[in-house]
């Protein structure tokens, strides 16, 4: 495909812009004679050509809306329509972060009704809605548990994290001035609680524990971790985002959680990657309530308003109060599916997850066969061992039969690690499909490794060095 500077034609124009009634001014006396420059170099293309490269250019992205995308620990999932189009009422885009109180009780009813559903859901006694994604809900959650043990006089300097954790986890951790722990798994992928016991001293602030993990398992032992970690005063912080898992089945304030972050983006609606919009709320039990974030939405009769009347509170996390478009998706979404429907999302993660487990474990290895949750973790050390075949060749020939490949080489305490999550919007047809690909690979490693590793061999370049394409970039076109 040509670059757009190779259609250009000197003289064709794609839009007609009418003169300026501005006064000119010149720009040496705005800006240093050294940053101007006479001649753009922009591409010179009609309208038809322009809007025929892009759309062209547009239809080799790989999305949701295309096909399966089975990103472990990323819930690339198939969000409804009607919560971006509720989303998008002028009643919610047109009105400015700092209308007065009197201005927004409508979207303030709804941010406030959107905090009592989450802490009704998670077993928490408050949550603050600011975060902007999950990593910025992690950092917030340990800025109050640093704030809850300042205020109590304790100076505690350490975090445990599991091996299975998120890689967001220790940077939270770190950047509020912790030292990160790493704290083992044991045989069966859940705490080992002798280790737990052994880490787990006065000087430990909390432990960072993503429930289900990152091998798509539920910490079996849950309430015995929450009993060593409480014991010795430390908190229990939850990762919560893979709660697409549980969702009206358990609630992690009830197993002992003193904080836990959402992604709201991953779980209740809005279309995730790319960067953004995400929202990543933080609930926390009765003794870190003080710790949240300011403003907070305070209710007086029927009326709603903005207070920072709260000294002990962190401070604000986040420019006005989070990205608010991404909440309503999200208050759309769990009204719309309702308590029954949120325990049915669950169950069919859970459901399609083991489906693909079911399928696939005679042809991959499995490191922890027992049920899982929304994802389930396979290994490629079978056909490394067998035919040289790795992961990562298996991931670039999955393209060849028109999917996204799923999360590979993580999480890191499983070697050639093939990570895979259906979500609940995917059918069985899908799911059959898929495998149906997986297991014709998996056979492809074994007959004829050589075209596995050339994979993939049906796209518009082939493969790439993605270890140069990283570190050494170059993405600037450069006039002949």
């Amino acid at each position: 495909m040509e670059l757009i500077f190779e259609k250009s034609k000197t003289g064709r124009c794609a839009a007609d812009v009418p003169r300026s009634d501005v006064p000119e001014i010149a720009l040496e006396t705005l800006i240093d004679a050294k940053y101007l420059r006479d001649d753009l170099d922009l591409p010179e293309v009609s309208e038809i050509d322009l809007v025929r490269h892009y759309t062209n250019l547009s239809r080799r992205n790989f999305g949701v809306d295309m096909g399966f995308y089975p990103l472990g620990s990323c819930t690339m999932k198939y969000n409804p329509k009607v919560n971006e189009t509720l989303a998008a009422q002028p009643e919610f885009t047109s009105l400015h972060p700092y209308a007065p109180d009197s201005f927004a009780q409508g979207n303030l009813q709804l941010l406030h009704t959107m905090q009592r559903l989450l802490g009704n859901i998670f077993g928490m006694a408050e949550f603050t809605l600011q975060p902007a994604a999950g990593a910025h809900g992690e950092l917030t959650g340990v800025m109050m548990i640093k704030k809850y043990f300042e205020h109590k006089g304790e100076k505690r300097r350490l975090i445990l994290i599991p091996d299975t954790a998120h890689g967001t986890n220790p940077a939270s951790g770190a950047l509020c001035g912790f030292e990160t722990v790493t704290l083992r798994s044991n045989a069966e992928g859940g705490v080992d609680l002798d280790h737990l016991a052994e880490l787990m001293t006065e000087d430990v602030a909390a432990l960072m524990l993503t429930n289900p993990n990152t091998l798509g398992l539920f910490e079996r032992n849950i309430e015995k971790v929450a009993q060593l970690v409480h014991e010795k005063g430390g908190l229990l912080y939850g990762d919560g985002a893979n709660a697409n898992a549980f969702l009206g089945k358990t609630r992690p304030g009830d197993l002992g959680f003193d904080v836990i972050q959402l992604n709201l983006h991953k779980t209740f609606s809005t279309p995730h990657g790319g960067g953004g919009p995400g929202s990543g709320p933080v609930g926390v039990s009765a003794k870190l309530v003080d710790f949240l974030p300011i403003p907070r939405i305070v209710r007086k009769g029927q009326e709603f308003h903005w207070s920072e009347n709260f000294p002990l509170t962190i401070g604000r996390v986040r420019a006005f109060y989070g990205n608010f478009s991404v909440i309503v998706k999200a208050y759309a979404y769990i009204r719309s599916l309702g308590a029954e429907g949120l325990i049915r999302a669950s169950e069919m993660a859970v459901l399609n997850a083991n489906y693909i487990k079911e399928r696939l474990k005679a042809h991959f290895e499995l490191p922890y066969d027992r049920v899982c949750m929304h994802e389930c973790v396979f290994s490629g050390r079978r056909q490394v061992a067998e035919s040289g075949v790795h992961t990562t060749d298996m991931a670039k020939r999955l393209i060849d039969f028109g999917y996204h490949p799923p999360t590979i080489y993580f999480p890191l305490i499983v070697p050639e690690a093939i990570m895979i999550e259906p979500t609940e919007t995917e059918s069985k047809e899908t799911l059959d499909r898929f495998c149906n690909a997986m297991i014709a690979i998996a056979r492809e490693a074994k007959d004829n490794p050589q075209k596995v590793k050339d994979a993939p061999h049906y796209t518009p370049v082939s493969r790439l060095d993605e270890v140069l394409a990283a570190r050494k970039p170059d993405v600037c076109w450069k006039k002949p």
